[in-house]
């Protein structure tokens, strides 16, 4: 990946022109969906199909296979991770997001869903923090502003 052409999208996502960090999300998202090439996006595509179809234990599957094969692989990850969270399995989600972060740390959508996990499993500081790290990235991010306010309000 082009480091220069990331941190130039990074900076978009902070732009004031809603069309401008439009179009810099969905590059960063094409971008790391592509990250291993089409072997890996065509797996990432199989998994969402299952999903679909209700088919959770074999896309929990494949998606389980293409990390074991490409464990730097960030979006494998934030894949099985979103496959957990809507499982309800909010620790094993926190897990996989802690894991694209580690690898992807500007990844909004894993910080996103570290924070949707710590609130679900009822950590609000924690959910807090994690929607703060990824509005760092896109400030202009009102479902994390959102999710901080209630956050903030279970607190008190």
């Amino acid at each position: 990946m082009d480091s220069l052409f990331i941190n130039y999208l990074l900076e978009d996502l902070k732009n004031s022109d809603e069309t401008v960090r439009d179009e810099a999300t969905k590059k960063l998202w094409r971008i790391w969906f592509q990250q291993k090439g089409i072997h890996g996006l065509e797996v990432i595509e199989r998994s969402q199909q299952l999903v679909d179809a209700g088919e959770m234990n074999q896309a929990e599957t494949i998606l389980t296979e293409l990390i074991h094969d490409q464990p730097d692989f960030a979006e494998a990850w934030n894949r099985r991770g979103f496959l957990y969270y809507i499982n309800g399995q909010y620790q094993k989600s926190l897990s996989d997001c802690q894991m694209v972060v580690q690898i992807n740390p500007v990844h909004f959508g894993a910080l996103h869903g570290m924070g949707l996990c710590y609130a679900a499993l009822g950590q609000y500081s924690e959910a807090i923090r994690a929607f703060r790290l990824a509005l760092e990235i896109q400030p202009y991010s009102q479902v994390n502003q959102k999710l901080i306010l209630e956050c903030t309000l279970r607190l008190s």
